[in-house]
């Protein structure tokens, strides 16, 4: 172990949780002053559930609706409380290719120098990519309505967008470790993908799993996504919830526990 390492972890053991939230608190508005400053930065959680929403729902709503029987007023009542799922998911991977871009313009060397806590800058990290996917989840629900979206239970609706943002936390910590682990911001992007693109479509967001192949459906049957969407879907709609919530929860739990001490050890340790 280096000095400088052991220098970080002697200071962090050092701060008590108060100076810990105080640091958080700190780098949250610098974050969100860093949006005011520069809301381009904003466009993805803007536009992403408005383009996302209008293409399955006028492009595949109707085919797909026909197989569901509702045709595409049915196709509406089944893909939101999806996207609300897949919200969860895209927008996590912009905390992993942000983190990358600040370590490239040597932000991250400024705050490893500072005596704060290694963590806090992590937690700040996740709180507000948080607020983003609620933003983005909010302008979803403003077009899902638009289109016909039938809001049968507002706890329903809440309960469900929590799930998602307890899901999205825990899957921030894997970008976080390939925004600490990777060289630029361009690789963890591409890196998100081959991990999105699959979890996305290889579960029951936009379509059900019965018509899939016997070996995806056992793929679907495992993926966080299905369980996550499925547990959305009885929330908001109506249907059996309590298998896919728990299983959705022990997922979040899982990744977690599992990459939140990766992500901030690898922080603390990057030269």
């Amino acid at each position: 172990m280096s000095a400088a390492t052991a220098t970080t972890i002697t200071t962090d053991a050092r701060i008590p949780l108060r100076g810990h939230l105080r640091h958080t608190g700190a780098l949250i508005r610098r974050n969100l002053l860093w949006i005011r400053q520069d809301p381009e930065s904003m466009f993805d959680a803007l536009l992403m559930p408005i383009v996302f929403t209008l293409l399955f729902v006028y492009v595949f709503g109707g085919s797909i609706g026909q197989a569901l029987g509702g045709g595409q007023d049915g196709y509406v009542q089944y893909v939101i409380p999806g996207m609300i799922a897949m919200m969860s998911m895209t927008l996590s991977q912009g905390v992993g290719t942000g983190f990358s871009q600040d370590f490239n313009s040597g932000v991250m060397d400024r705050f490893r120098s500072l005596p704060i806590g290694r963590g806090s800058v992590l937690f700040a990290k996740v709180s507000v990519e948080l607020a983003r996917m609620m933003f983005a989840t909010t302008v979803l629900m403003i077009v899902a309505v638009a289109v016909g979206f039938d809001i049968a239970s507002w706890p329903g609706l809440f309960a469900a967008v929590g799930l998602s943002a307890v899901f999205a936390s825990s899957i921030m910590w894997v970008f976080l470790t390939l925004g600490v682990i990777l060289k630029n911001a361009q690789s963890v992007q591409a890196m998100g993908f081959l991990v999105l693109f699959p979890l996305q479509f290889g579960s029951s967001i936009f379509a059900p799993t019965a018509s899939m192949p016997g070996w995806l459906q056992a793929f679907t049957d495992y993926n966080p996504l299905s369980t996550l969407a499925d547990a959305a879907r009885g929330l908001m709609v109506g249907g059996p919830v309590a298998h896919d919530l728990w299983v959705t929860l022990a997922w979040s739990v899982a990744i977690t526990a599992v990459m939140a001490p990766v992500a901030i050890h690898k922080f603390r340790t990057k030269s």
